[in-house]
C-alpha cells in the first residue's frame, strides 16, 4: 500500500509563488510516474502536471505550462510543484497521484493511488 501525503499549500497573493510537496511511503517509488492534479470547486479534477521514475518525461497542462514545474528526489521519496506567477483561477485542492506500473500518462484514472490534497487559494 503507496501512502502519499501532500504539504505547501496556502494563501497566496496573485503573482506569487509556492512549492508544493508530496512525500511517499510503503513502495518503491523510484519506480512510480508521479502526477498532480488538481480540482476547483465545482469543477472536474483537471491534469496538471507529471513526471516518469527519472524525470526523463514531464507534462504539463497548457493552463500551468511555463509557470508551474514538476520535480522529484527519489531519495527522499518526494516529488514537487513548483508554481510561480500564481493566478486566482489556480485556486484548488490539488492533489498528487502514483502510477506504479511507471507509465508516462496524463490520465487520472490510470494513477492507482492519491493523496487527501493541500488547498491552494490564490487572492488578493
Amino acid at each position: 500500500q503507496v501512502q502519499l501525503v501532500e504539504s505547501g499549500g496556502g494563501l497566496v497573493q496573485p503573482g506569487g509563488s509556492l512549492r508544493l510537496s508530496c512525500a511517499a511511503s510503503g513502495g518503491t517509488f523510484s519506480r512510480y510516474t508521479m502526477g498532480w492534479f488538481r480540482q476547483a470547486p465545482g469543477k472536474d479534477r483537471e491534469f496538471v502536471a507529471t513526471i516518469t521514475w527519472n524525470g526523463g518525461w514531464t507534462a504539463y497542462a497548457d493552463s500551468v505550462k511555463g509557470r508551474f514545474t514538476i520535480s522529484r528526489d527519489n531519495a527522499k521519496n518526494t516529488v514537487y510543484l513548483q508554481m510561480n506567477s500564481l493566478k486566482p483561477e489556480d485556486t484548488a485542492v490539488y492533489y498528487c497521484a502514483a502510477d506504479v506500473q511507471g507509465r508516462p500518462s496524463t490520465i487520472g484514472r490510470q494513477y492507482d493511488y492519491w493523496g487527501q490534497g493541500t488547498q491552494v487559494t490564490v487572492s488578493s
